[in-house]
């Protein structure tokens, strides 16, 4: 019974205060039509208190969520089933369901009649707009009457688990002899003069079968060649993402930082899908993920939930002590980066090794300029140590198109191959 009153709301108390000060007035005054006033007031709100406690224990509610992952800026669907039990009337419920604001706006049903041989059926949208493992719920329902003398609050549902994954952009080519690295064999991709197909050229080894020298690369080098078979796809690529909070600038969905995750994962499934073994670090070595070049969605699945995850680190210089992609080609998605951290990043890095780096104009994200002649001093300076050591650079500002840095980025590949007709 205690619990029933405390659901009474500011008018069932008033009504509630009114029938026993009516009926004390009865006493007084020895007025009995009174005191059955008093009575029915009093037993009004205690009855409803009672009527609706007893129907909020057989309310009942399932939760989907359509999909449970979802990308940056793509619909999504939350469905709602609500429910009774027993043959006790239920009075007007109101449903609120807890939705982050990074989710959309939270949503509100009220249901005035709910029957007891069927379930009811509701949905609203979800429009994420930031990246992260986010929780929809609780759903509380807030019972009434149609007097509005009582409710009572109730969690129906606890949370469940959305993971929103950073948007990904459709890119198009390769760099000339990606995904070659270093391998076991050393290899060095060729292309060869026109009506040949390409082929993957080291060199000669004792012991190696004199049916596979390839001439044309002896002569070029004046050194026996010799045909590799299958390229080693072992070598693969690593992809290197800078994500510490002071190399980043700007808040939110338009931070560089979520450019920057938006990209590394763009890079990874288009190399993936293009049959190349992928791994995924941070600027100090941490691997993310480490996918093969064959397999399912399921490698996708893999690189974009660890990047929906990831949150800022806050490491303020780039430390390595090793060469981060351990002898493989090495794509590093950059902000604001000091000289010691270009020297981190390119003093353990093979010469042999192509290296190449997005360098992202972070200031340009607080500023909203994304014009070259405006890039701030520091990412000139970046650019030209980056150049000096070997690496092939592109400066992305906040309106760069991904398709549009990945194909420029492409070209410098090409641009700074030295090795026999264009290899690494």
């Amino acid at each position: 019974m205690l619990r029933a009153l405390s659901g009474l709301t500011t008018r069932g108390r008033c009504l509630l205060a009114a029938g026993v000060a009516a009926a004390a007035c009865s006493f007084v005054l020895n007025e009995r039509d009174l005191l059955r006033v008093a009575v029915f007031v009093i037993a009004l709100p205690l009855l409803v208190a009672f009527f609706i406690s007893a129907t909020r224990l057989r309310l009942g509610a399932a939760r989907s969520l359509r999909p449970e992952r979802v990308s940056v800026g793509s619909p999504g669907e939350v469905q709602l089933e609500l429910w009774r039990n027993g043959r006790l009337p239920a009075g007007e419920v109101l449903l609120e369901d807890g939705v982050p604001y990074a989710l959309g706006s939270r949503p509100r049903f009220v249901v005035e009649r709910l029957p007891h041989d069927r379930r009811v059926a509701l949905r609203y949208p979800l429009q994420p707009v930031l990246r992260g493992i986010q929780q929809v719920g609780p759903l509380r329902a807030t019972i009434t009457d149609p007097f509005g003398l009582c409710e009572f609050e109730r969690e129906l549902i606890g949370h469940s688990r959305l993971v929103v994954v950073p948007k990904v952009a459709g890119l198009w080519g390769l760099p000339s002899g990606a995904g070659i690295g270093a391998g076991d064999d050393g290899s060095i991709r060729l292309h060869a003069g026109q009506g040949e197909s390409d082929v993957i050229v080291r060199q000669y080894r004792q012991g190696d079968d004199l049916r596979k020298v390839h001439w044309r690369s002896t002569a070029r080098r004046d050194e026996i060649m010799v045909r590799v078979e299958e390229r080693p796809w072992r070598g693969g690529t690593t992809v290197l993402l800078d994500h510490r909070a002071a190399a980043h600038h700007g808040t939110g969905p338009a931070a560089s930082l979520e450019w920057a995750v938006s990209f590394a994962a763009s890079v990874a499934l288009h190399l993936r899908r293009s049959g190349h073994r992928v791994r995924l670090i941070t600027e100090h070595g941490q691997t993310l993920a480490d996918t093969p070049g064959e397999g399912g969605e399921h490698y996708d699945n893999v690189v974009l939930d660890v990047l929906a995850a990831l949150q800022p680190a806050h490491q303020r210089d780039i430390t390595l002590g090793h060469d981060p992609a351990e002898g493989q080609e090495l794509i590093a998605v950059l902000g604001t980066v000091s000289n010691e951290s270009v020297h981190e990043l390119s003093r353990y890095r093979p010469r042999g090794i192509r290296s190449l780096a997005v360098l992202l104009d972070t200031p340009g994200w607080s500023s909203g300029v994304n014009r070259p002649e405006n890039r701030a001093a520091a990412t000139e300076e970046s650019v030209a140590l980056l150049r000096a050591a070997g690496w092939g650079v592109v400066v992305a500002g906040p309106g760069s198109p991904m398709p549009q840095v990945w194909a420029e980025l492409c070209q410098t590949a090409t641009r700074r191959g030295t090795l026999i007709g264009g290899g690494l």
